[in-house]
């Protein structure tokens, strides 16, 4: 919605339509305090969040991206993105923007996918930092909006070891040993199917080459984040999946592999939502679908392909998943 609040206050009345109630909006950091500490720009912000009041949805504001006078100064580092120099900095931000829409922004997530070295500064993921940023942003937002739900940053589901990447597993483990329990309300976690339906185990995918052959790879490895959270004594808590979907692309060599038919996206993205239901109730909290497309994505972007729209105006392409996801029993 960030650039196009016309066709985003359409997207919504999408999202309202297919009887859905959260929305997750991306706000930038480096849009709303660009170019000094203490200087905001609320105008952008304000607008999006009224939008999605207006159609009676709740929010999930996805809090990353520094502005470029608070990320590290390295010469040598072509990251666009990364923890900033001084993490109180984003704390102050992240305090910031809860006190201006407190009580209007239900949920926050802090950071996208800091087991990936390309959102972490293009450094090995530290999850001891991670934990660190999410306590001064956790402390910034329960400072002014104690209502309001923190959830931690959604892991990108890999096998890939450092420096590149940091297993999922491994990171959630260790952002637990690293005192992460007390500064998040919610764990957010990320599960695309790749080419397995929702409804096979982690174990049979892991077993058959064919599915992916990597346990991760399943919808299902969302009970092994589970296991691990009752290992660390946490049970009380909900998981949040923050991104979920099946991609149909066809173009992409490193995804064309794992896509499946537009009819299947549709049947396993209402498999998933059917798996939850009926097995994970009470421990699983809101279930994200991505994406309804950006109005400026083409086809040579891999987000085209994960999307249940597809881009257009007056109105969007609908792919069978977003009618099956519309029609399906809430």
């Amino acid at each position: 919605m960030w650039w196009r609040p016309d066709l985003g206050e359409r997207d919504l009345g999408l999202v309202q339509d297919m009887g859905f109630g959260w929305v997750k909006q991306r706000f930038a950091w480096r849009d709303i305090e660009e170019t000094a500490a203490g200087v905001f720009n609320w105008a952008r912000p304000e607008q999006l969040v009224q939008l999605v009041q207006d159609r009676n949805l709740k929010l999930i504001a996805l809090l990353d991206y520094p502005p470029y006078w608070a990320m590290p100064v390295d010469p040598a580092s072509t990251a666009d993105t990364g923890p900033p120099a001084d993490y109180a900095a984003f704390g102050n931000f992240c305090a910031a923007f809860a006190q201006h829409f407190k009580g209007k922004v239900a949920a926050y997530q802090v950071w996208n996918e800091p087991n990936l070295a390309r959102e972490w500064g293009g450094r090995p993921p530290d999850p001891a930092a991670y934990v660190r940023l999410l306590r001064e942003c956790y402390a910034g937002i329960k400072s002014a909006d104690p209502a309001a739900i923190v959830i931690s940053a959604g892991l990108a589901p890999t096998g890939t070891e450092p420096p590149i990447a940091m297993p999922h597993d491994a990171f959630l483990r260790a952002m637990y040993a690293a005192g992460a329990q007390p500064y998040f309300d919610m764990l957010g976690v990320h599960a695309p199917g790749y080419r397995a339906p929702p409804w096979v185990s982690s174990e049979q995918v892991e077993a058959e080459l064919p599915l992916g052959g990597n346990r991760w790879m399943a919808f299902r490895h969302v009970e092994d984040m589970r296991a691990l959270m009752l290992e660390y004594d946490d049970p009380q808590k909900q998981v949040v999946i923050l991104e979920t979907g099946w991609t149909t692309d066809p173009v992409h060599l490193d995804y064309s592999w794992f896509a499946v038919s537009e009819a299947q996206q549709a049947e396993y993205l209402v498999g998933a939502y059917k798996w939850a239901r009926e097995h994970w109730r009470p421990w699983v909290g809101i279930i994200n679908t991505i994406y309804i497309a950006d109005p400026h994505w083409v086809p040579e972007q891999e987000q085209y392909w994960w999307a249940i729209t597809t881009p257009g105006e007056p109105l969007p392409g609908f792919r069978p998943a977003y009618r099956a996801l519309r029609d399906m029993p809430k």
